[in-house]
């Protein structure tokens, strides 16, 4: 299996979905789900050498292939809650509907619960879709969840903004870190650090408090280039036993061509700053003021040390796009 392979969830289930599923576990679901295709009507069954699996999930006492077994008889017993306040129904169910080893071959093939259906097949809109490799390598289990959460959200330029009580639904942390304190080191914290780490996104966040309480968070998405790309995980080949197979060689294909204009966009963003650091600085100075007021009035928000603070971490590429702008109406002025 490659790591281009893309996981796609529907919004509805990204949103609506609460579960407490361990690291290892969560691995085993985003790697079958890498293997669903939106315009998929079904699902397969997917087989892998257990070896392989053994890799994959990071399992490296000298108990590993007694452990497998367990590891996926506690996933078949987790149970997935999707709540729809609007229709009012609550759906429980199990995330997979079996699991079978093969000892003949040393393979390992399993199933989706095929409640899942309408969450994972046939999507024609309104569905998040990431590449496997920006979570494989996580380190909390609270990352990847995040990540897909924020993800979803990654177009909104003013900031997307969840309560503290959904979050802690949504991660079944009802409980856990009651301290709002011990909530934001643990969990919000680890995952920005994560996700500034191995994921094409990153994100900063403003807190809003309701009688001096933080009652909700106010999340930045911003582009990432992943600053830790050598402890990445290799994944290893899947197969699936329909005919259907996922076109692999057009994603790879697709992957080398984003990475060639993402060096392009770079290369042009790096020869912009140069420009930009040869004004004067009062000139400068205009500039990365009228980008601050631009911003603030993207995130339909108001001055203060938050918000200048976000600002400042990601200011370059909001610094370049403003410098563009004035240098094009002078062109066209000209």
């Amino acid at each position: 299996m490659d790591t281009h392979y893309l996981v796609t969830k529907s919004n509805y289930f990204i949103k609506n979905s609460a579960f407490d599923l361990s690291l290892e576990e969560q691995r085993i679901i985003l790697i079958l789900a890498s293997m669903v295709q939106p315009e998929d009507t079904d699902f397969k069954n997917y087989t892998m050498k257990v070896s392989d699996f053994i890799e994959v999930l990071g399992i490296k006492t000298e108990n590993k292939y007694s452990k497998l077994p367990k590891i996926t008889k506690e996933l078949m017993q987790k149970i997935l809650e999707i709540n729809d306040e609007e229709t009012g129904e609550f759906l429980q169910v199990a995330w997979l509907s079996a699991v079978k080893y093969k000892k003949n071959s040393g393979e390992i093939e399993l199933e989706f619960s095929p409640h899942l259906k309408p969450y994972l097949l046939d999507l024609k809109g309104f569905y998040t879709q990431y590449r496997l490799s920006n979570i494989l390598s996580m380190k909390s289990k609270y990352s990847p969840r995040f990540y897909e959460l924020l993800k979803m959200n990654e177009y909104q330029k003013k900031g997307c903004i969840i309560s503290v009580e959904e979050l802690r639904r949504l991660f079944k942390a009802e409980t856990i870190y009651p301290l709002y304190a011990d909530f934001k080191k643990y969990i919000i914290l680890q995952t920005q650090k994560e996700l500034e780490q191995f994921s094409d996104i990153r994100f900063e966040f403003e807190e809003i408090k309701k009688v001096r309480k933080v009652d909700s968070i106010k999340f930045f998405i911003f582009p990432n280039v992943p600053k830790d790309t050598k402890n990445k995980i290799k994944i290893p080949k899947l197969k699936t036993k329909t005919k259907k197979e996922l076109n692999t060689d057009k994603i790879i294909t697709e992957q080398e061509k984003d990475k060639i204009k993402a060096e392009k966009v770079k290369a042009d963003f790096d020869r912009a700053y140069e420009a930009f650091l040869k004004l004067p600085q009062e000139e400068q100075s205009q500039i990365e003021l009228e980008a601050y007021n631009d911003f603030l009035k993207e995130s339909e928000s108001s001055d203060n040390k938050t918000l200048r603070g976000i600002f400042e971490k990601s200011k370059k590429p909001l610094i370049i796009k403003k410098f563009k702008e004035k240098k094009l109406k002078s062109r066209k002025k000209s």
